[in-house]
């Protein structure tokens, strides 16, 4: 079977290289975003998908727009493939490109379709505090992630896990799932099943006013905003900005889905949940792991930090090194509303 893969994050990477390592299966080209400046030196640098193509002596094109290029259009019919694989490519394709491949072009989404259509599935399932997710295989149409589903595969969310685990995970099971749906739709034994549009809900870019960390709002869903958007939540400390990469909300509710350093805060929590304070203020430290914050509704560990220009730490870390107190308060963060990138 010949393939031509459309694809760019690491989330794209394992389908590519389990397609290159199929004795069935010729990978003919690859496309992928053009390169894009990055870090502190400017540097343009090559998407991973583009990585791993170029070790493989691949051919790559990288039009600006695919559907404005009749250089890649052109190539794309020459190439003869069979069906087009596309994962997190991050460009809309034509009817025209869709219509290329003689199997059709076939979509690897981190979602349970038609729930979380759109750019960043994964990060706004954790946000809506989900317990499970998984990948859904689609014949592609002219819509966003509004195709016929082909296969779909779950997998359960535990309470902490965050995007880039999910993500690693969602990778493999679709990288696996693709190559049971590429040789399954070759041999007809599976039948494309439309969406039902009443259940689809939507994962938009997510903007930067999307990290903003408010006190106000409740421990779970706190929680769940810096889960799903990890590395990028942020509050204030002492009127600087303060990431927060891991919490855990405390409470009965929580407990049994702890690992035993973390379980052991059960132990006191009779007299610790009567403590209280205003939003965002430290109500506790609890030793060898953190400062707990009083939030608008429950109480919130702070399990690993990272202040502006500095490593990241623990969260108990953290408050030795700037002698946090009892009663001190964290700020809300101020950030601006421009987009951002989803996966």
């Amino acid at each position: 079977m010949r393939i031509i893969f459309f694809g760019t994050p690491q989330f794209a990477v394992p389908t590519l290289e389990r397609l290159l390592n199929h004795p069935d299966i010729e990978v003919v080209g690859v496309v992928t975003q053009p390169d894009k400046r990055r870090g502190r030196g400017n540097q343009l640098s090559s998407s991973p998908v583009k990585e791993v193509a170029l070790s493989h002596n691949l051919p790559v094109w990288q039009p600006q727009r695919v559907k404005k290029s009749a250089e890649t259009l052109s190539q794309l019919r020459q190439a003869a493939a069979d069906a087009f694989v596309v994962v997190a490519y991050g460009q809309i394709l034509s009817q025209e490109i869709l219509d290329i491949p003689n199997l059709g072009c076939i979509n690897v989404h981190g979602s349970l379709l038609p729930k979380y259509r759109g750019a960043a599935p994964i990060q706004w399932c954790l946000y809506h505090g989900e317990p499970e997710t998984g990948i859904t295989t689609m014949l592609m149409d002219a819509g966003m992630d509004t195709g016929a589903m082909l296969l779909k595969a779950e997998m359960p969310i535990g309470l902490l896990d965050n995007a880039q685990q999910v993500a690693e995970t969602l990778a493999n099971l679709g990288a696996d799932l693709l190559v049971e749906t590429l040789f399954k739709l070759e041999s007809r034994e599976i039948q494309p099943i439309p969406q039902e549009e009443s259940q689809a809900t939507y994962a938009p870019l997510i903007k930067k006013s999307d990290y903003g960390i408010d006190w106000s709002r409740s421990a779970i869903e706190l929680h769940n905003q810096v889960r799903g958007f990890i590395p990028n939540c942020v509050a204030s400390f002492r009127d600087q900005p303060l990431k927060i990469l891991a919490t855990v909300p405390l409470g009965d509710a929580y407990f049994s889905q702890l690992p035993p350093k973390l379980k052991r805060l059960e132990q006191t929590w009779s007299s610790l949940s009567q403590n209280s304070g205003r939003p965002g203020e430290a109500i506790a430290l609890a030793k060898g792991i953190g400062p707990i914050i009083q939030t608008g509704e429950g109480h919130l560990l702070l399990r690993e930090v990272q202040l502006a220009g500095k490593r990241t730490q623990s969260g108990w870390d953290f408050a030795n090194g700037m002698h946090l107190a009892v009663g001190e308060v964290l700020g809300n963060a101020q950030v601006s509303s421009s987009a951002s990138e989803g996966s």
